[in-house]
């Protein structure tokens, strides 16, 4: 676990945040978090039986996810999947998610998250992790610019496929 201590004072003195990877058993604490996010970027979201997908993936090592928190409260997350870029004829880390509570940035945290997700793509052996975010998010753009991130134009596209044990009805 990555723990900093910071020089700014709360409500209950000075706050620091921990960051860790995140456990089958964090799965909870991740989809609220996820929940928050999702009305954040004012997308939607379906809860139902969300946790445990989450877990199931968490579990699996489909999905590798990290929490930061605060005061012992989950605060932010980060998410990233292991992916192939077929021009590149290499394997990538997609970064899926990066969020923090509003409260939570400015601190440090979101560049740690971001560095857990770069130390693990170096570790399954990318050259390259890759995300995204929407282009109303301001902030967060210049967050990913300051960090000296390339940014591609492009537009996300998503398409339903097909039925799913967990979407039954496509």
């Amino acid at each position: 676990m990555l723990t900093r201590a910071m020089g700014g004072p709360s409500a209950r003195g000075w706050v620091g945040w921990d960051l860790r990877p995140a456990l089958a058993a964090d799965a909870g604490v991740l989809a609220c978090l996820c929940a928050a996010h999702a009305a954040y970027e004012q997308i939607p979201h379906d809860a139902e039986g969300h946790a445990e997908r989450l877990a199931r993936a968490l579990e699996a090592g489909r999905l590798h996810a990290w929490l930061g928190w605060m005061e012992g409260h989950a605060v932010g997350y980060a998410s990233a999947t292991l992916d192939y870029a077929t021009l590149a004829a290499r394997p990538f880390l997609h970064l899926d998610c990066l969020y923090l509570e509003p409260a939570a940035r400015g601190r440090g945290l979101g560049r740690a998250l971001l560095e857990a997700a770069v130390d693990r793509a170096h570790a399954l052996g990318c050259e390259q992790l890759q995300w995204q975010t929407p282009v109303w998010n301001e902030g967060a753009i210049r967050f990913y610019d300051r960090l000296g991130a390339t940014r591609l134009a492009k537009q996300r596209y998503t398409l339903v496929c097909a039925e799913t044990p967990d979407r039954p009805g496509g």
